[in-house]
Parts: structure tokens; sequence; C-alpha cells
């Protein structure tokens, strides 16, 4: 076997614009349609680099009728047309026609830029079939054309002309990235969007002539990432928590120039938008570290500061940042990218500067507007515990597939024959003897009925594995067949309410709230929505001659028999011992009949606060009990034992 011989002339030496048509994807990151976008965005960052330093207020987008070209225009300076000694070519065409050319190597010309290696415009020339250059400059309008990298004609003048500014038309090859492949108008409209949001003052038109008819949008946001903030929470459908409605906005510019607005959500990921110099850096980078690092500073101080660390969870940085909706735009002199599409900053200086920015300011966001901050450190708080309820419990529990009312139900619900969730009620009900009355009072149509027995187990002390592995409440989250813990589907909710119905005595307001505190910990969105409510059956029966009165409580009815016991009218008082003691039509009558009952919905006013209380009254630390008894000892007139 001869081998093949190696020698000097293997060795090729590809000149001009030839190394950028072989590997394209050294420059512009592949050939796909990520490739194909990333053409357009090299030209629009060019125009928008003019606005950035000043020198121009406007840029224009057209996508031509075919889908396939492309124009970009801006009132800037002009690509420079003058000759180069050097080169014996005008600027312009050095510009388009040389890797490593352009005017962002002297921080004179740029002071800010997304340009930064003088590729963009000669990868964009050298990867179309056509491109035009047209530029305004001292009165006189210049072209010149370029194919494949190319010049097709010199450069020359076309006409007299008012203003100035650059515009590129290029059509990308399609022997480089294939005949299908077409710019997509959508994608390209929330691209020049989000440029107007990170530009306060810059006008961007976007004409779509692929539309029938054509259409034409201008974009101009002066209130900057400020709007694009609230815009991007609406996008995401996910409301900030109800107390920090407003977002958290920064500008700052001394040592690093940055721009930073954030809200917390209801969302359970964090959702960053991060660009430099105004390009997106989808992988982040060092600005996004210290953004990162600054913010959980800022909230682990406010914690401390006021007391606020929450006992038997420990508060992690993905805690504190689940639910984050941010936009930060940062300005670096002398960015360092990861490649030429410039998706990750690698500045180590920016992380350092960024979190010094950072940190301060949102602390004293925090402390300026308390009310926000404990909306915040509450949902930081509901976060932690909800991470540390392993998925196990959930898995236990949750129901797949499509709402039945035949799968995995609990063989004691005796369950009501509507499926509609609409119209359909479960009432929780204690003991079996209760939940005898209960079915033979209900509306069987509309009402379902699952008995418990005795004392449920404390979901603010057990474990995941207890949690999930108690009939009594794996029994309630199979009838109710939306889930629990961070898996919670409000979609497969088969009941559109749920009642707690309990004896009106101590025992029964200790296991409602019991109750409460495993669905305040495991299906939250329940109560968040308005869906829970604890019933309200009397614990007295009161006859007065041929009338009957309830009282849910001995002061109800203390001022019943003063009212209605007149004269020699006597009061016939019965006391329930429990549910079980009532008549199926008594139990109806005041309890369950929609008409006539009364309930109280279960809602939660201030986060941070119903968290603390359930912690102190129903966790592991029986010395906070301990304070909450004594302090309040001489209020207590009677002890039910």
């Amino acid at each position: 076997m001869t081998k093949k011989s190696y020698d000097a002339s293997n060795i090729e030496v590809l000149e001009g614009l030839d190394p950028v048509r072989a590997r394209p994807g050294m420059y512009i990151g592949g050939t796909g349609a990520d490739g194909y976008h990333h053409l357009l965005w090299e030209i629009v960052d060019n125009s928008v680099d003019e606005v950035m330093n000043g020198h121009a207020s406007r840029v224009e987008v057209t996508l031509h009728k075919n889908g396939t070209s492309v124009t970009v225009a801006d009132d800037g300076r002009g690509i420079p047309v003058d000759i180069m000694p050097k080169y014996k070519k005008s600027a312009l065409e050095v510009i388009l026609t040389t890797l490593h050319s352009g005017g962002k190597f002297k921080k004179d010309n740029y002071t800010h830029s997304g340009g930064l290696h003088g590729v963009g415009s000669s990868v964009v020339n050298a990867l179309s079939t056509e491109l035009v250059a047209q530029v305004k400059r001292e009165g006189k309008l210049h072209e010149q054309t370029f194919e494949r990298g190319k010049p097709s004609s010199k450069l020359k003048v076309l006409s007299n002309t008012r203003g100035s500014g650059t515009t590129i038309t290029f059509t990308p090859d399609p022997e480089i990235f294939g005949a299908k492949l077409r710019f997509d108008p959508q994608l390209i409209r929330e691209r020049l969007e989000s440029k107007s949001y990170l530009h306060k003052g810059m006008e961007v038109v976007f004409h779509d002539e692929t539309a029938s008819p054509k259409t034409s949008e201008t974009f101009k946001h002066d209130g900057g990432i400020a709007e694009f903030i609230v815009q991007i929470i609406a996008q995401r459908a996910k409301a900030p928590v109800p107390a920090a409605a407003t977002a958290f906005y920064k500008a700052h510019d001394n040592g690093i120039r940055l721009e930073l607005a954030m809200a917390w959500t209801e969302a359970t990921d964090e959702y960053v938008k991060s660009y430099v110099n105004g390009i997106p850096t989808k992988s982040g980078g060092t600005h996004e570290n210290g953004l990162k690092a600054g913010v959980v500073k800022a909230v682990r101080n406010y914690i401390e500061t006021h007391g606020l660390t929450p006992k038997g969870v420990t508060l992690t940085a993905d805690d504190i940042r689940e639910g984050m909706v941010c936009v930060l735009s940062a300005y670096v002199v002398e960015p360092q990218f990861q490649g030429q599409t410039k998706e990750r900053l690698n500045n180590p200086e920016v992380q350092g500067q960024v979190d010094n920015v950072v940190r301060p300011a949102v602390e004293k966001w925090l402390n300026d507007n308390k009310t926000i901050a404990e909306a915040v450190v509450a949902r930081i708080i509901l976060a932690a515990r909800a991470r540390e309820a392993s998925r196990a419990a959930s898995a236990a529990v949750s129901r797949k597939g499509p709402v039945s009312h035949k799968l995995n139900l609990p063989g004691k619900l005796s369950d009501c024959s509507s499926t509609d969730p609409d119209e359909s009620e479960l009432f929780i009900v204690e003991g079996d003897s209760a939940g005898g009355t209960a079915k033979q009072g209900r509306d069987r149509h509309t009402q379902a009925i699952l008995p418990l027995r005795g004392k449920v187990l404390n979901a603010e002390q057990a474990s995941t594995d207890k949690v999930a592995s108690n009939k009594e409440l794996t029994d309630i989250a199979s009838a109710l067949g939306c889930g629990i813990g961070t898996d919670v589907d409000l979609s497969k909710l088969r009941y559109g309410k749920i009642f707690l119905l309990m004896d009106a005595d101590s025992d029964g307001q200790h296991i409602s709230t019991l109750l409460l505190t495993f669905f305040y910990r495991h299906l939250r969105p329940l109560i968040l929505q308005g869906r829970v409510f604890i019933a309200q059956p009397p614990l007295y029966r009161i006859d007065i001659g041929k009338e009957t009165y309830w009282a849910l409580d001995d002061s109800e009815k203390d001022r019943i028999v003063k009212d209605k016991a007149k004269g020699n009218a006597k009061a016939n008082i019965m006391r329930f011992k429990g549910l079980g003691e009532m008549t199926a039509d008594a139990l109806k009558e005041t309890t369950l009949d929609r008409k006539k009952r009364v309930a109280l919905k279960v809602q939660i006013d201030n986060e941070l606060e119903t968290d603390r209380t359930i912690n102190e009254l129903l966790g592991k630390d029986v010395s906070a009990r301990f304070r909450f008894i004594m302090e309040r000892a001489g209020d207590v007139k009677e002890l039910d034992v």
C-alpha cells in the first residue's frame, strides 16, 4: 500500500472572504434558520450602534415579498466612502470585503457597540448572492453592489441627496443555506421591538411585504425596559404577586452603565433576558452572574435585618430567584463575547461591577416598599417549602390523564353524578357518622361526600413520605384529582368548591386547622382561586313556640333567646355534640342547601403572616406555641378539654 504524499503542495491559503464561505459556522453559528437570521441581526446591530452612540435615531427594516431578501436603513453618519490610500479602495468596499475591518476598534468612534471584531458586514456580504450598499454622505447618494462577497460594480454616485445614513439590501445565498429557508416575520418583529425597549427614544420601523396586505409597524418606547418588563410578564401570563405589581427599575452609569427592571411573579421558574450593548446574550455570562448574586445578597440581608428568617426551612438562592422576571441591559466598553454570535459575556470584571450596583439598589427598594417586600419574602418562603416537599408525594396521588369520576377514587367517597366541575362540590366531613348524615341530606347530582376518621396528619410537621403515605390525605388528593405540590393542575380538578364540614366544637376546629394546613402547603392554588370553604354547621337548635332557630355559637344562642323568647315563650335548647346527632334534613337546611347555608371562604390576606402563623402554631418548634399560650392565657374564660 502506497502512502499518499503530504508536502507544501497540499497546503491551501484561503484569502479574502473565502474562509467565510468555506466554514460559515465559525462566523454565524450554523447554516440553519438561526444562522440565516444572524445575517440580519449583524446588519441591524450596526445601525443600532449608530443610535447607541448618538449618531442616529431611526432604523428601518423591510422584509421583501419573496421572504429571502431584506433591507436595513438608518439615519446615521453613513459608512465612509473616501479612498483608503493603503488599499486604494473606498472605505465602504474595504469594510464589506475584508475581515476585521471597521470603525469600532477605536473608542473615539464608538463608546459602546455590539460589533467588535470587524467581521459582521463582510460575513453577511460573503454569504449573500447579492448585497447592495447605499450611503448618504455630504449631499451625495453613493451605491456599490456585491455578489458573494466580491464587488460587482464600482462605487458610484447616484444623485444629490439630503441627510445621511446607510442602507443595506442583501439576499442570503441558497448555496450556503439551502433553497427552502425564509426570513420569519414574527421573529424579526420581536427582535426589533426588543431593540426599541432597550434604547429609549429610538424609532424602529418594520415593513413586512410578505403579508397580504403589506404591513408596517413602528416601535418606540420612551419608557425603555421599565415598559419591557410589564410586557414580558403579560406575555408569560403570570401575574406578579399581588403586592408586587410595581416592578423594580434601576439605571446606573458610574463604573458600569446598566439598566435593570425586575419583578417577582407566581411562575415556578426564573426568567432573565440579558443584553450587552443591545445584543441579546441567550447564554448569560458574567453580567447575569453579577445580577443573580446581587439579588440573592439583597434579599438575604433584608430577611435577616427584619427578622423574617423562617423556621424549619432553609432558603436557597434558587428559592429566592424563583418567579423572578428580569431584564438586564449592560453597556461594556470592551466586551469579551464567547464566539462571533455573542451569546455569552466573558468579561470577569463585569460580575463584580453588576453585583455592587444591584445589591444595594434592590435592598433599598425592599426597605422603601415594605408591603411589596413582605409579599416577595412570603413568596420565597413558599418556594422553599415547596422545594423541600419531595415529589414523591405528588407522584403518589397525582392523577394522570383526563378528568374521570371512575379513576383511582377513594372507596369511601360518595361521589356526585355530575361530571361538571363548575357545579360539583366536595364536602370533607368529620367522621363516618356525620358522613352518613351528610350523604342522606346532600344533592346527589352535585354534592360529593368524603368522610374522614378522626384528626388528620399534621402536614406542617410530617415528612413528605408520611404525607404521601397517609391514607386520609391521599384520599382527599385522589378525590380532587388535580395532584399536589408543584404539580397541581387545576384543569384536572373534579370539584369547583371544597367544603370542610366539621363539628362546631374545639375538636372540629382543630381538624379544620390541620386540613387548612394541608391545603395551604400542598394545594395552595385552590385557596388562591377561592375554591376552599369552611362550612358553618350550627352548634345549637333553639325551638321557641312553633319556630326553630339555629345558632353557630354561644353568643348567637344568647342573642336569639333574648330577642325571640318574649313574654311566656320558652326556649328549648339542644346542643349538638357532633354532626352525627343532626338529622339529614337539619344538616341539609343549615349547611348543605345552596340557598340557605352559610360558609366562610378561605383566603390569604398576608402571605408572610400566614406562613409564619402556621409554622409557629403547627411546626416542630414548641417554644412559639408556648409563648402564644402564655401571652393569651389571661383571655381564656373557658377551656374545652
